[in-house]
């Protein structure tokens, strides 16, 4: 066989490895086009789901597409090492570690009055001195609204479809699930603090520890505070950003803490549905207090540019069979890289009555 340049053997190589190369380019193509939705135009994407997110006046730009309105906050994760029992991730055991948050109102609004936000959220991010990272985002309510990824993108959809008066009648139908989550939103007693909430992962994770066993689990971080009910019409009349000012001061006082709990799911749980709670008798471990010592506006904050992506996640932690966390981290991706690009349209100084 003969490899001098020109040669019949050696253009036949030549023309083999350009055919592979443009097989390979094909296949990224396609692959590509299908994960934007290109070749499939039905399917729920990414982009898809943060577009749905819009109000009709168009998003707020340079803010986040969901959960815009927010305030940052430092602290630690005080671990108490219980948590080893269940995963080997380095952060449940026994020490003190930084934390990075921000407390934040499920609004894609970000000049929302407060009292006009039913579900509240918290986001957080513990580092261990290893640099492993995690990261998570709660919110207040108990179960989430809808089951799969695909009915949350229907439940924008028919929030924001003005063609159809019956739209959410018809999706409420179709999701009865909704119904439930529609009935703890009328009669859940509201609180005037993010202090006193309780804030749930909702989406199922898998822990494993040290002896490889696996456990799925769900986790809760609990008030120190006691929760106080106050009617929504006497919130109203506290101003548009009661809740930042509340913050800040509760924080300037002393320390504000929270207890993780974690709970662990039985054989059958529906750990890949968030829409349908665990029973309360559960195993529960009480794995660590974070404590919030710190609160600082959101504007060039510490939190302003983190992406609490669900899906980072140390060793110890993996993702279970919900779909959620998935698909969160890749609506997430989308947000952070629209909102970096529309730097110039946020407001790095916090507007005259929102500075707590």
């Amino acid at each position: 066989m003969s490899d001098r340049p020109g040669s019949k053997d050696s253009n036949g190589s030549t023309a083999r490895s350009l055919a592979l190369i443009a097989v390979v380019v094909a296949v990224l193509v396609v692959a590509f086009a299908y994960t934007g939705g290109w070749l499939t135009p039905g399917r729920v994407t990414p982009a898809k789901v943060v577009n749905g997110l819009a109000p009709p006046g168009g998003p707020a730009l340079g803010f986040r597409r969901n959960h815009a309105k927010g305030i940052c906050f430092t602290g630690t994760f005080e671990s108490n090492g219980a948590g080893a029992a269940l995963s080997s991730a380095p952060l449940f055991a026994a020490g003190s570690y930084p934390v990075t948050g921000r407390f934040n109102l499920a609004t894609a609004d970000a000049k929302a009055a407060d009292a006009t936000v039913r579900v509240r959220g918290m986001g957080l991010r513990v580092v261990t001195p290893d640099g492993s990272d995690w990261r998570s985002a709660m919110i207040d309510a108990p179960f989430f609204p809808v089951a799969t990824p695909q009915a949350f993108y229907a439940l924008l959809q028919a929030a924001h479809d003005k063609s159809d008066p019956d739209a959410m009648k018809k999706f409420i139908a179709a999701h009865p699930e909704f119904a439930v989550f529609g009935a703890w939103a009328g009669s859940a007693p509201w609180t005037a603090s993010y202090a006193e909430e309780r804030y749930n992962s909702l989406n199922s994770f898998v822990f494993t520890n040290a002896q490889g066993e696996d456990h799925v689990v769900r986790w809760s971080f609990i008030p120190a505070q006691q929760p106080q009910a106050v009617p929504p019409d006497v919130l109203k009349q506290r101003g548009d950003n009661f809740l930042a000012t509340d913050i800040t001061n509760r924080v300037h006082a002393a320390p504000q803490r929270w207890t993780m709990v974690v709970s662990v799911a039985d054989p059958g749980d529906p750990t890949a549905d968030p829409s349908k709670a665990w029973p309360d008798d559960r195993r529960k471990v009480e794995a660590g207090t974070l404590v919030v010592s710190a609160i600082e506006p959101e504007p060039d904050g510490p939190c302003r540019d983190l992406n609490f992506d669900p899906t980072v996640l140390p060793a110890g932690m993996h993702v279970s069979d919900d779909p959620f966390p998935a698909a969160r981290s890749a609506a997430y991706s989308v947000s952070f890289n629209r909102r970096t690009a529309e730097d110039k349209d946020y407001p790095h100084t916090p507007p005259e009555g929102a500075k707590p």
